[in-house]
């Protein structure tokens, strides 16, 4: 029996940076499946619809910003998050600015380090090539598909145009620049030592040059339940290049909550996390 909307919980789902909201859309039909979320795309200040932010802009205070817009959207009330990238990042400083409303936590790709020096990243490469493909493109639109895209077949562009494009071309380019030059934390989620005790999945492509996959392994010691996937061949867009596995696994996240929750508790989860590459 469907629930009624009052009883879903709210989803908070957080965009990297350069792109906007729709990068995420195509989790959409999984979570609206699963039955128990009322979902909440977000456009981060200065992205998508979001006007920029006036005067630093940084990291610190998008983070600010999102923690008011989750105040706005879930009260005192129980939420989750789901973050890619940047917002993935800004996901995990949620978690622990209300861990006691936080729910579960969904990471795709996320980012352990602002700083890309600090981080684990292995050599950027294609997998799966389609010359023909590429000469097909306007040149510009070959260049970003190209800079992210480990799998270049046309489901992967199609998906990279329909989802990925339309943000990144209307990026707003100056609070892009004011958010590099303050793109820190003063804390950083990894380094704290508070635990929070639930479903947190965090799925990650072996080709991703852009966060990496290894640095989200030491968020272990700050989520006991977290499980980890390492998809491959998938780089850092791994939602639009191995959507059945990642669909998988929020559906599999999603029962770990539902069941939390009394919401479902005859469907069944894998009971212990699992690694696999």
């Amino acid at each position: 029996m469907p629930l009624a909307p009052e009883a879903k919980i709210p989803l908070i789902l957080v965009h990297g940076n350069g792109v906007d909201h729709r990068i995420l859309k195509p989790l959409e039909p999984v979570l609206e499946e699963a039955g128990i979320f009322d979902l909440h795309f977000i456009d981060l200040p200065g992205f998508g619809t979001c006007p920029p932010l006036d005067g630093t802009g940084g990291l610190p205070e998008l983070a600010t910003w999102l923690e008011e817009r989750i105040k706005r959207i879930a009260g005192t009330g129980k939420f989750a998050l789901l973050g890619n990238s940047l917002g993935g990042l800004l996901c995990q400083e949620m978690a622990d600015r209300f861990p006691n409303q936080v729910q579960g936590l969904f990471l795709l790709a996320p980012a352990v380090f602002p700083d890309n020096a600090r981080r684990t990243l292995p050599k950027a490469q294609v997998l799966v090539e389609d010359p023909q493909l590429i000469a097909q493109l306007e040149p510009k639109q070959a260049q970003l598909f190209q800079e992210v895209a480990v799998i270049q077949s046309p489901q992967t562009w199609k998906r990279f145009v329909s989802w990925v494009l339309p943000g990144l071309e209307c990026a707003n380019l100056r609070a892009m620049a004011k958010l590099s030059r303050r793109y820190v934390l003063d804390t950083l989620p990894v380094n704290r030592e508070s635990q929070l005790n639930i479903p947190v999945s965090i799925l990650c492509g072996k080709q991703d040059h852009v966060t990496g996959y290894q640095d989200p392994e030491r968020l272990a010691h700050r989520y006991p339940a977290m499980r980890m996937l390492v998809l491959d061949p998938a780089g850092h867009n791994l939602h639009l290049e191995q959507p059945e596995q990642v669909a998988s696994e929020l559906q599999d996240w999603s029962c770990r909550i539902g069941n939390i929750h009394g919401l479902f508790p005859e469907r069944e989860v894998r009971k212990e996390p699992e690694k696999f590459e």
